[in-house]
């Protein structure tokens, strides 16, 4: 395992290796690979953090007074430091309690006019739920029910030779 570690390629090594050459590598060489590489972004994203923190400090008194003077409470205000200019975003994020507009929904019925000139309803579906439905329910939604999947990920271990004896499918592929 040792000489697994030392004599492998780095991150540095591969950025420009084709990856026809990175699919020749030993498996735990990728894995090592891969192990580096979320190193290095959590690494990375924690830099970002602290420095966006920093920057955040620096500047967060100045996009408020920017967006008081426009007006505001939230969207984007622009304003200089030196030659940089900064771009401050303060997204709104609008929540609707949902059982009050069903209420609503239900008046706006009762009046005599049609909700989805005011809203716009979706319908959603748990999964588990779906799941534990009875058989005949599950068949008359069914027609409804799309499956997409997401991107597939790929996390490689290097087993440790107690593990690849215990474990049956260790060392095969398929």
């Amino acid at each position: 395992m040792d000489a697994l570690r030392t004599n492998r390629p780095t991150l540095a090594s591969i950025r420009h290796m084709p990856v026809g050459q990175m699919l020749e590598l030993p498996p735990e060489h990728l894995a090592l690979l891969q192990a580096d590489a979320r190193d290095a972004l959590d690494a990375a994203k924690r830099m970002l953090d602290w420095i966006e923190g920093a920057i955040a400090l620096r500047y967060q008194q100045r996009a408020i007074a920017a967006r008081a003077a426009a007006g505001k409470d939230t969207g984007t205000v622009r304003f200089q430091d030196g030659d940089v200019e900064i771009v401050a975003d303060l997204p709104k994020k609008v929540e609707w309690d949902q059982a009050r507009l069903a209420t609503l929904a239900e008046q706006i019925r009762a009046g005599g006019e049609d909700p989805a000139d005011y809203l716009e309803v979706s319908f959603k579906v748990p999964e588990r739920a779906y799941g534990a439905w009875p058989e005949r329910i599950r068949q008359a939604f069914a027609p409804a029910r799309t499956i997409r999947t997401g991107k597939p990920t790929y996390r490689l271990a290097i087993l440790s030779e107690t593990e690849r004896r215990d474990i049956p499918h260790a060392g095969s592929i398929g």
